[in-house]
């Protein structure tokens, strides 16, 4: 039974508890570039885009760690880190991301009929390509679908669309999973279309909801990187 960290879900403990990942995803995208994370918008707008120098990206790394402090000091009036759930959500965040895989093959070979010898991507970049491609995966992939995607699609099919609360969190569970899986097969990093690995990663998608839905951001947060380092990295 993975040890109770409640006060992780709190937004200021969980922004406390993810920004070293989204700062070590920054740093180590500069010996990954071209190559970033799909979901990283960020990086891609300022390299891509507004072509930033080394210098400016400092600057600009700098000036989001100031904000951040910022937000902190006014969360802070409202809510308290609790920063003795860090070593709890790591270790509650290991335990998903160890069998998660297992679970979700065994709902696709014994109920939904797949066969046992699942096709999987075999990475080939390097280490530490592979490693902060994780870590990106965990931080960004976790913000704009389940933070971003799930949350808007809630309040629309709730607000907008006047659907009941059952409804309304298994269409956003749904969709936003089946966004998630797909973005995955979007060129040029994108891998070959199977209905398997698409299956896979629909599946996979609803358990990261899940946890963010009962277990908060950071637990979500951790188990989707964990989860890659595990698969890319150590497997």
């Amino acid at each position: 039974m993975p040890p109770k960290t409640d006060s992780s879900r709190n937004l200021l403990t969980s922004l406390v508890l993810i920004f070293p990942l989204f700062l070590l995803y920054q740093v180590g995208v500069l010996f990954t570039l071209p190559m970033l994370n799909g979901a990283d918008f960020v990086t891609l707008l300022l390299f891509g885009t507004f072509h930033f120098t080394l210098r400016e990206y400092a600057i600009f790394l700098a000036g989001i760690v100031a904000v951040f402090g910022l937000v902190l000091y006014l969360l802070k009036r409202k809510q308290r880190v609790e920063g003795r759930v860090l070593l709890p959500m790591l270790l509650e965040s290991s335990i998903y991301a160890l069998t998660m895989g297992a679970l979700i093959v065994f709902v696709m070979t014994k109920l939904l009929g797949f066969s046992p010898h699942l096709s999987a991507a075999r990475p080939q970049q390097g280490l530490i390509t592979r490693v902060v491609m994780s870590l990106g995966a965990g931080f960004y992939e976790e913000l704009v679908f389940r933070l971003g995607l799930l949350n808007g699609l809630k309040y629309t099919f709730a607000r907008v669309l006047g659907l009941g609360d059952v409804i309304t969190a298994l269409a956003a569970f749904l969709l936003s999973s089946l966004l998630f899986s797909a973005v995955h097969y979007i060129p040029p990093y994108g891998d070959m279309l199977a209905l398997d690995s698409f299956t896979f990663r629909f599946l996979a998608g609803i358990v990261f909801a899940i946890i963010y839905r009962f277990r908060g951001l950071a637990v979500a947060v951790y188990t989707h990187a964990f989860y890659d380092i595990f698969v890319l990295v150590i497997r």
